[in-house]
C-alpha cells in the first residue's frame, strides 16, 4: 500500500490526524485542532462530494429548505450548535434572547395548531392538550427508569402502553370519544418515533432512555439555512484540509505502518480508501454515520473492533425518518397556523397494525408543520419514520403525492384543497436515520434500519478508547476527544 502526498504528509512535525468523514462531528473535530499548532499535519476524508452530512439546505420553492437536519434542539449556553450558530450570527434575535434560552419545553415537541380527523371533522383542542399532556407526562416517568435494576418492561413502547391501558380503563366518556382519544395519542407516539428514529417505541430499551439529556429553550430554525453553520466552519480551515470523492475502504489500527517519505518513522494506523489511496496517521477520528458502521462492522476495521465495543454498535438502533415537501399555490390554513395534526380516527396504540403497508403507510405521518412564506409559494413539510418510511422510498413521486392529496382533501374538505395547487410541486427527500436509540422490548422487524447520514463519530489510536458520538453531541464529543489529546501530546 502506498501512502498519498499532500498535505497531511508534510515534513512538519507533530502528530498526523485523520478525520474520516465530512458531517458536523468531523467539522468540529478539525475545526478544533486547526486552531492549535500541535497539530500541522491534518486531513479530512469525506466519501461525497460536499461536506456537512446530514446538514443540507438547498433554495427551492422560492426561499430555503432543509433536506436534512430542522432546528437547534434547545438553543441555550449548554448546546454547542447553539454557540456556534450565535457567533457566526445565524440567528434571529428573538432565538438569542435570554427568555428564549430559559425556557424549558422537556424536549417534547409543540403542540399542533389545528388537529383534524380523518372523517374530515376537527379534534377538539381540549382533547389535544388532554392527550398530550397525558402522553408526555408519561415519557418524562420513562426516564425516572435510568440505571433501575427492577423496570417493569424491557421497552419504552411497552411501559406507555401500560400505562395507558389503566387510565383508559376509567375514562368515564363514551365509547366514540375514548376510541379518539387513543387515536390522538397513536398521532403521538408516532412523532416519538420521528424523535426517536425508530419504527416503533417498542423497540426503544426503557432503562437507558433517560441518558438524552434536555436542555431548556424554545426549537429554532436558521433563517438562512442549517448549512450555513457548515459553511462556516468549513471557511475557518485551511483550504486544503478536506479531500472530496475519498470514501474510506478499511481502518488498519493497532499496527505498525511505514512511509518511503518518512524514513525511521512508523504510524499505528493506515486509512485505506476505494480508490486504493492509504493514508497513514498517529490518529483517526472515525464520524462515518452509524448505520454505514453497523452496515460495514466486519470489514470497515482491520483488526476487528474488540467485542465489547462491536456489540454496542451492533445494540444501537438505526432508523429511517424522511422529509415530504408540498406545494400549494394558495394555502388551506390559518395565516398563524404553524403545525397540522392528522388523525386517523381508526388507530390505536393499543392495537397492531394488521394492514398491508401499501393501503396505510401515510397513517405514520406525524401531520405537516408549515414551513415559512417564499415569495410566491406556500409550503408544507411531512415528516414520517419506520417502515411505512422505508416503504413510501420505494413509490415513486407521483403515487406520494396522489396519496397524500387523497389525505388531505378527506380531513379539511374537498372545497378547502381541490383548488388544484396542491399537485403543483412535490419533492420528496429520503433524511435516513435522524436519531439513535439502545434497542430493547420486541425484536426489530428488520435489523436496524439501512444506512444513513447522521453522523457518529469514534476515535482510534492504539493508546485511547473507541468512542461514539454524533448533532449537538457530535460537536461536544468530538470536541472532548480533541482535548484529551491535546492533554496526551502535552499542549
Amino acid at each position: 500500500m502506498e501512502s498519498s502526498g499532500g498535505r497531511a504528509e508534510g515534513s512538519g512535525r507533530g502528530p498526523r490526524v485523520l478525520v474520516v468523514g465530512g458531517g458536523i462531528a468531523g467539522l468540529g473535530a478539525a475545526q478544533r485542532l486547526c486552531r492549535h499548532p500541535a497539530f500541522p499535519q491534518l486531513r479530512v476524508l469525506e466519501a461525497t462530494a460536499r461536506a456537512g452530512g446530514r446538514i443540507r439546505s438547498e433554495r427551492g420553492f422560492g426561499g430555503v429548505v432543509e433536506l436534512g437536519a430542522h432546528w437547534i434542539h434547545g438553543p441555550s449556553q449548554g448546546n454547542p450548535v447553539f454557540q456556534l450558530a450565535a457567533k457566526y450570527q445565524l440567528l434571529r434575535e428573538k432565538d438569542l434572547s435570554e427568555e428564549n434560552q430559559l425556557t424549558e419545553t422537556g424536549g417534547h415537541v409543540g403542540l399542533p395548531s389545528v388537529s383534524y380527523g380523518s372523517s374530515g371533522v376537527s379534534v377538539s383542542r381540549e382533547l389535544v392538550v388532554e392527550m398530550a399532556s397525558l402522553f408526555y407526562g408519561l415519557i418524562d416517568q420513562t426516564r425516572e427508569f435510568l440505571h433501575s435494576a427492577d423496570a417493569p418492561v424491557p421497552s419504552v413502547g411497552e411501559y406507555l402502553k401500560k400505562e395507558i391501558r389503566q387510565r383508559a380503563a376509567s375514562w368515564p366518556e363514551d365509547e366514540e370519544t375514548r376510541k379518539l382519544k387513543l387515536a390522538v395519542l397513536n398521532s403521538f407516539f408516532n412523532v416519538e418515533c420521528c424523535v426517536s428514529g425508530t419504527h416503533s417505541m417498542d423497540l426503544v430499551a426503557l432503562v437507558p432512555f433517560g441518558e438524552y439529556t434536555v436542555l431548556p429553550g424554545l426549537d429554532c430554525t436558521f433563517p438562512g439555512g442549517y448549512q450555513g453553520l457548515t459553511n462556516h466552519i468549513m471557511a475557518s480551515l485551511p483550504e486544503d484540509v478536506i479531500v472530496f470523492n475519498k470514501p474510506v475502504k478499511t481502518v488498519h489500527w493497532n499496527g505498525s505502518f511505514k512511509e518511503a517519505s518518512s524514513l525511521g518513522e512508523t504510524f499505528p494506523v493506515l486509512v485505506e480508501c476505494e480508490d486504493g489511496a492509504c493514508f497513514p496517521a498517529h490518529h483517526v477520528i472515525v464520524t462515518v454515520p452509524l448505520g454505514f458502521l453497523k452496515e460495514h462492522l466486519d470489514t470497515f476495521f482491520e483488526p476487528p473492533l474488540p467485542t465489547e465495543k462491536a456489540e454496542a454498535i451492533r445494540k444501537m438502533g438505526f432508523g429511517t425518518n424522511n422529509k415530504i415537501f408540498l406545494e400549494f399555490e394558495e394555502p388551506f390554513w390559518e395565516p398563524d397556523c404553524q403545525y397540522i395534526q392528522v388523525v386517523w380516527e381508526d388507530t390505536s396504540p393499543l392495537e397492531d397494525v394488521t394492514s398491508e403497508l401499501r393501503h396505510v403507510w401515510f397513517k405514520k405521518l406525524i401531520g405537516f408543520l408549515v414551513l415559512p412564506s417564499f415569495e410566491s409559494v406556500h409550503v408544507l413539510c411531512g415528516f414520517i419514520a419506520g417502515l411505512e418510511s422505508e416503504f413510501m422510498e420505494s413509490l415513486s413521486d407521483e403515487d406520494v403525492l396522489l396519496s397524500l392529496t387523497q389525505v388531505l382533501r378527506r380531513v379539511t374538505a374537498p372545497d378547502t384543497v381541490c383548488r388544484g395547487s396542491h399537485t403543483s410541486h412535490v419533492l420528496l427527500h429520503h433524511a435516513r436515520g435522524s436519531a439513535v436509540w439502545l434497542e430493547g422490548g420486541r425484536p426489530a422487524h428488520r435489523s436496524a434500519g439501512p444506512t444513513g447520514t447522521a453522523a457518529r463519530a469514534l476515535a482510534l489510536s492504539p493508546a485511547l478508547p473507541l468512542q461514539c458520538h454524533g448533532e449537538a453531541d457530535n460537536v461536544l464529543s468530538s470536541d472532548r476527544q480533541c482535548l484529551s489529546w491535546l492533554e496526551i501530546w502535552g499542549c
